[in-house]
Formats: C-alpha cells, sequence, structure tokens
C-alpha cells in the first residue's frame, strides 16, 4: 500500500520486515514521503517487492533481505508512467531520456501507486523550480494525504469510511414536495389548532359543575335540571365540535400525505431513469426497490399519521400548558416538573435510534437483495439443486435483520416505560400538592378535578410525543435513503444548452476516445470515422473494448477523454432521449418485459399501430412463429419472456428496433447465444434490420461479420487493424490470428462430434 505520511524516518504502518531493512539505509535526516509494496513481478507472477520514495530518491528492493537496494535520486525531468490494463497495473521510471525501471501489480493497489506517482511528481516540480512556491497540503486530503478531487474539498476515500447518520432535519427537505398542497396543509392546521382547543373545553367545564352543582349537593343544596343542562349541553356541543374538526382535519391532511408520497415515489422513479448505467452498476436491485417502496411508504404513513398526532400534540401541551397557568401557576410548574428529565431522555435516546433504525434499513435491503436475485433467477437455482443455499442465504439476512432490530428494541423498550413511570411520578406530584392547596383553602375540589383531567390529558401527550421519536427516527432514515438517490447527479448529464438535430445521416466519428471504469483503463486513444450506412464490424479479444465503444456511442457512459461526434456534434450536446431514438439495440440477451408479443415489439414506439407492428415482425421472420401462439400478438410472454425460446425473443427485439427506424444501428453479439439453425433464421432477420442504415455490430463467430464493409480490431483498447476480411487476411496480424484460432476451434468440435 502506498501511504504518503507527514516527514518521520519510517512509516508506522510500513510492514516489520522491511522497516528493519530500510532503517539503516537513510540518512539520519532523510524522510520517507510515500511507499508502495507491489504483489507481482516481471513475469506477472505473484511476488513482493516495495518502492519508497523520500524527499530526495527513489529506493527500491525485491525482498526485505536483499542485499542491494536499487537507487534513484530526484532529478529533473524525472517522471512516473503509470498503465493499466486487463487487471494489471505498471509504474514506468523515467527520466529524459531512458526508461530506468518498472514495477507490475494487481489493480487493488491502483490508487496507492497513483498516490506514489502524485507524489514524485510534486517533489520533483520542487527540485525542477526550488524558487516557486509550493504548498504540500494543497490539493491533498489533511488525513490520508490522496489528492483531491477538482474544485472539491472533500476526499472520497475518507468520505467513503465516515458514514453520517440520518439527521432528523431531512424530514424537512420533503416542504419541497408539500409545497403545491400549501393551502390545504395550512386548512389542515387551521382545523388541527381548533379540534385541539375544542378538546380543551370539557375539563374547564368540570370547575363550575363541581364547585357549583355536585359538591354544593353533598351540603343538601337540591340538583336542579336548570342548573345542569348548560354544562352539559356545553359538553356535548364540545365533542361534537371536536369530532367534527377531528375528521375534517384527519381527511384534508391524510389527502395531501398521500399526494405527498405519491409524488416523491414518481420523482424518485424519475430521477432513477435519468441516472447512467454506471449509477446502476454501483447499486443492488432490491436496495433500490426497497427505498422507492418500502422507504417512501413509510414517510407517507408518518405524513398522514404520525405527523398530524405530533402537531397535535404539541398544540395540545402548549394550549393546556396556558389553560394549567391561568388557572393556577404554582400547580401548573409542579407538572412541568418531569418535563427537563423526559427532554433529556429524548435527547440521548435519539441519536442512537437514528443510527440504529438508519443500519435496520440497510440490513432489510440486504433481505430485499436476496429476494431480488433468487426470484428472477430461480431457474438458475433449480437447475444447480441450490434452493437449500438460497433458503439459507436468506434465512442469514433475515437473521442480521432480526439482531439489528433486537439492537434498537434494547434501547427503545427502556425509553417507552421510563417515560410512563416519570408521569405517573408527576402525576403523584400534583396530586399530592393539589390536596395541600385543597386544604389550605387555596383552590376547590372542582380546580383540582379540572386540573387532574388536563394533567391527564398533558402527560398522554408527552407520553405519546416521546413514542413519536421512534417513527420519526424511522422517516428520517428512510427520507436520508430517498435524498441519497435524489443528490445523486447522473454522469450522463443533459447539455445545458441542448443542440437539435432536425435529421440525422448516422455519421460518427470518435476523436481520442479514452474511458477508464474507476481505475482501470478501458479504451485509449480511439480514432475512427463511420460513413452514414457504413456497416462496421468490431472484432477483437474479450475484454479488448468492444462493448465498451458501443456503450459509449449509445451514451450508456460518457467518455473519459476525446469526443463521439454524430453528424459533426458532439453527442454530449444532443438531449439524451432525444438523441438514443435515433439508436436501435439488439443485444446478446434481449430483455422483454411481462406483456404482450405486440407491447414488447412497440416498447420504443408505444403509439404504433398494429399493422406497423405485424410489418416489423415480418420483417424479422417473426410473424410466423408469432402466429402460431395462442393468442398470436396478443400473447402474453411471461416474466423477462421466459415462455419463448432465446430465438423467438431474440427476433421480437429486432422487430422492436426494426419499428423505431433508426438511422444507427448497434448489435452487441445478437447471434451468439443461439445454435446455427435459428442463427441463420436471425441472419436474415438482420439483414433487412441493416439496409440503409449506419451499423456497428460485435459478433463472437468472425465469420458472421464478412459482409461488413470495414472490420475494426481492438487489442487492450486501442484500434490496431481497420480494413476488409481479405485485406486483413491477408496482413496475417491480429484479426488473421483470431480467424485461424477460430477456425481449428471449429474443425476440432467438428472432429469430436464425427467421432462421437
Amino acid at each position: 500500500m502506498t501511504r504518503a505520511t507527514p516527514a518521520i524516518p519510517l512509516p508506522d504502518d510500513l510492514p516489520m520486515p522491511w522497516r528493519d531493512a530500510l532503517a539503516g539505509r537513510l540518512a539520519p535526516d532523510e524522510s520517507v514521503q510515500a511507499w508502495l509494496q507491489t504483489d507481482l513481478d516481471a513475469t506477472l507472477h505473484f511476488s513482493t517487492s516495495l518502492l519508497v520514495l523520500t524527499d530526495r530518491r527513489l529506493l527500491a528492493a525485491d525482498a526485505p533481505s536483499a542485499a542491494e537496494w536499487q537507487s534513484w535520486p530526484l532529478a529533473a525531468g524525472q517522471r512516473f508512467d503509470h498503465v493499466d490494463h486487463a487487471g494489471v497495473g505498471t509504474l514506468a521510471l523515467h527520466d529524459a531520456h531512458h526508461r530506468l525501471a518498472a514495477w507490475r501489480y494487481t489493480l487493488a493497489l491502483n490508487t496507492e501507486a497513483l498516490r506514489l506517482a502524485d507524489q514524485h511528481t510534486r517533489l520533483v516540480e520542487r527540485i525542477a523550480d526550488p524558487h516557486a512556491v509550493h504548498e504540500d497540503e494543497d490539493g491533498l486530503c489533511p488525513r490520508c494525504k490522496a489528492p483531491l478531487p477538482p474544485d472539491d474539498d472533500e476526499c472520497p476515500l475518507c468520505e467513503r469510511a465516515t458514514v453520517k447518520p440520518p439527521e432528523t432535519w431531512a424530514l424537512l427537505r420533503l416542504w419541497r414536495f408539500a409545497r403545491p398542497y400549501r393551502g390545504r396543509l395550512l386548512a389542515g392546521f387551521l382545523l388541527t389548532l381548533a379540534s385541539t382547543a375544542a378538546n380543551l373545553v370539557p375539563p374547564y367545564l368540570t370547575i363550575p359543575l363541581m364547585d357549583k352543582v355536585l359538591i354544593p349537593h353533598q351540603t343538601g343544596t337540591r340538583i336542579t335540571f336548570d342548573a345542569v343542562w348548560p354544562y352539559m349541553a356545553g359538553l356535548l356541543a364540545a365533542a361534537l365540535f371536536a369530532w367534527g374538526l377531528g375528521w375534517a382535519r384527519t381527511y384534508i391532511l391524510a389527502r395531501v400525505s398521500e399526494r405527498i408520497g405519491a409524488d416523491l415515489r414518481t420523482t424518485t422513479f424519475d430521477h432513477l431513469m435519468g441516472q447512467s448505467l454506471e449509477y446502476f452498476g454501483g447499486k443492488r436491485t432490491g436496495d433500490l426497490m426497497a427505498r422507492i417502496g418500502a422507504e417512501t411508504d413509510r414517510i407517507n404513513v408518518f405524513l398522514s399519521l404520525h405527523l398530524l398526532d405530533f402537531a397535535t400534540d404539541v398544540l395540545m401541551l402548549f394550549m393546556t400548558a396556558v389553560v394549567l397557568f391561568s388557572i393556577n401557576p404554582w400547580l401548573a410548574l409542579v407538572t412541568l416538573l418531569p418535563l427537563p428529565v423526559i427532554a433529556w431522555m429524548i435527547h440521548t435516546v435519539r441519536d442512537r435510534l437514528r443510527t440504529g433504525f438508519e443500519k435496520v434499513d440497510r440490513i432489510w435491503g440486504e433481505v430485499t437483495n436476496v429476494l431480488a436475485d433468487t426470484i428472477p433467477g430461480i431457474r438458475v437455482v433449480k437447475a444447480f439443486a441450490q434452493e437449500k443455499r438460497e433458503s439459507e442465504r436468506f434465512a442469514a439476512a433475515n437473521r442480521r435483520n432480526l439482531e439489528t432490530n433486537d439492537r434498537v428494541n434494547r434501547v427503545w423498550s427502556l425509553f417507552g416505560p421510563t417515560v410512563t413511570l416519570l408521569t405517573e411520578v408527576g402525576l403523584l406530584f400534583v396530586w399530592g400538592f393539589g390536596i395541600w392547596q385543597v386544604g389550605n383553602d387555596h383552590i376547590t375540589v372542582g380546580v383540582l378535578t379540572a386540573f387532574i383531567a388536563y394533567i391527564s390529558r398533558f402527560y398522554l401527550r408527552l407520553d405519546s410525543m416521546s413514542r413519536i421519536v421512534s417513527v420519526t427516527q424511522k422517516a428520517a432514515a428512510g427520507a436520508k435513503r430517498i435524498f441519497d438517490i435524489l443528490d445523486h447527479a447522473s454522469s450522463v448529464p443533459e447539455p445545458a444548452r441542448p443542440v437539435h438535430l432536425e435529421q440525422v445521416s448516422g455519421r460518427i466519428e470518435l476523436r481520442s476516445v479514452g474511458f477508464r471504469y474507476g481505475n482501470r483503463a478501458v479504451l485509449r486513444d480511439v480514432d475512427l470515422d463511420i460513413a452514414p450506412g457504413e456497416f462496421i464490424g468490431l472484432v477483437g479479444h474479450s475484454g479488448s473494448g468492444k462493448s465498451t465503444l458501443v456503450n459509449l456511442i449509445n451514451r450508456f457512459y460518457d467518455v473519459s477523454s476525446g469526443s463521439i461526434r454524430i453528424d459533426g456534434t458532439d453527442i454530449r450536446a444532443l438531449p439524451v432521449a432525444e438523441y438514443r431514438r435515433h439508436i436501435g439495440l439488439v443485444l446478446q440477451e434481449p430483455f422483454l418485459f411481462f406483456g404482450t408479443i405486440a407491447d414488447n415489439i412497440a416498447y420504443g414506439r408505444p403509439d404504433a399501430t398494429r399493422e406497423e407492428i405485424i410489418a416489423a415482425a415480418r420483417a424479422a421472420h417473426a410473424h410466423e412463429f408469432i402466429l402460431r401462439l395462442p393468442h398470436g400478438y396478443d400473447s402474453m410472454v411471461g416474466e423477462r419472456g421466459q415462455t419463448l425460446s432465446g430465438g423467438e425473443r431474440q427476433r421480437i427485439s429486432i422487430a422492436r428496433a426494426l419499428l423505431i427506424d433508426p438511422r444507427i444501428l448497434i448489435l452487441d453479439e445478437a447471434t451468439s447465444a443461439v445454435d446455427t439453425a435459428t442463427e441463420k433464421e436471425i441472419q436474415r432477420a438482420l439483414d433487412n434490420l441493416v439496409q440503409g442504415r449506419t451499423t456497428l455490430a460485435i459478433a463472437h463467430r468472425l465469420s458472421t461479420l464478412r459482409k461488413a464493409d470495414r472490420l475494426v480490431v481492438l487489442d487492450r483498447g486501442q484500434i490496431v487493424e481497420v480494413g476488409q476480411h481479405d485485406d486483413l487476411m491477408a496482413r496475417e496480424g491480429h484479426y488473421y490470428r483470431l480467424y485461424m484460432a477460430q477456425q481449428r476451434q471449429a474443425e476440432a468440435d467438428a472432429a469430436e462430434g464425427v467421432l462421437a
């Protein structure tokens, strides 16, 4: 590993054998700046060696016991060249004229190697211009010393190691979804205020009912209907008024919360659809499903039920406190004694619950991931008799979910009863203090009775508020996971000033195109001009960059360097959806959606007529087998088209591409997964598809590309040959070797078939 360290003689994390070997080779005032322990030798066998960069030279040894260490003093013009390909990285040390040495390593060490090279560049620049001002910390992370991204103060390496718990304030970000309904929200708030006030009326009416009717009756005064009915009517009116207001409030706010939840789901899904393939490559399907489904549902329940209860509780507490102080300030102060302790408990427990609930969400995502992996792949599971293994995997994920919930529940189970105990103790203090005040004629029995009624409601609401802590933290965790999606900017952004092409002829130009998957360079300096209507075959070994090239042309990813132009316009200047409508894609594994045959053919043009759908199916040589299905074009194809054969699915995907009439056609191994007879049927369909279109085709069998106008041969991410089949065979270069290897394999397979 590489470590860029402060100026100390030896890094603390350098392995002990190397520390001992290096200790006697450094000058007293020489400091180690970075180091890298490689894991491959020059022949790509696993072997350990060490590079040490000091403030004056570069040291290298193949083993701690090596008698001689290589050493190169730092000098102007010295540099590291970095190359990576097919899982192997190379650091080559050069001076102004020669290559001095090279080291190999697996790409797991690529980031550390880049740090070493970057630190070396900084030291050499200081030597080349000693009078310039150099800030050692400029552009470096203060913790790990890794180079920071341009215009960014956050280190991506350190940031990944820091898991930030979801803040409750994340719920306030939901206001962007609530803003369109602010009128109805205001009406709901006013109704809540009114219904809360109505609920405070009955205890207040008990004061005169007790002092003027019931207590005088015990002293001999007769209870009359005229004395009772106003209070009874008041209690009934208050109850009916509170019921009506509560119903209206609940109905309005429930409708609003449902719409907020629906908007949240729709916006999140729309944003997800705008992400590049790079984003989906790093996510699990089950996790994304859980976020859009379960998390938005949890937020919706919080908004429709718990937030309404919380608002009611807050208003009830505030208004009750006002009433209590208006009746008797000293008794009210005694009532509020448990509040500081409860507030402290809520603050203490909240952080633990917040972190715990986010862990619960992540673990639940693992459970969903198992389901999302297993159910679509059930045929493979059963084919390899792995039902028990998948059941054990699900049970393990479910067990982790249970353990995580148990840890959260241990905290929560203590919190709730403790709050209840404190409120009961508070009520006991009120009783004691109230009886003392009644005994000293400071208050009446009616006042104490009303006070107890208010206190019961007060503590009931306080207990309810404390329990909302749990659901609030769950909703906050869910909101954070939703906003993690909404905050992610696509790596294939829409242009700020889009260019609209009136008509596309299909000319494609690649100019010095380079692309990297993370730290791995996949394409380098690719230059290619494709004329409108030209048929280009892309060939090369697996991993040479063929599929990556067509993914870049589709703009599933954006180039790391260079540009791709369509009819002279950079594709990054075109609206993504508008640009892709000019491209037809036929994949090696065609994907069909659950629905009818007609729906799948018309996926790219939902407004297509039945006549257009049938015409596309005829051109794709699919019409005949479709008519043999029970319901013809209205036959259901099942999940992912599992009711059809591979060749039938492929011909439907060709019909789907034909229907949109694209100017550019991309065939990615379209016939590699079928038998020879089916391949011929598909090839006839493809012959119809490529007519008059700019076509790029990747084929496993090179013989299927003999009709191509040009063949482009890629090797290690670069174009090494371009030409027609006969010309490339005559050169006896890369293409010749690929073709002959396939021929020999085909002959060997045929011989095995004869012998069998």
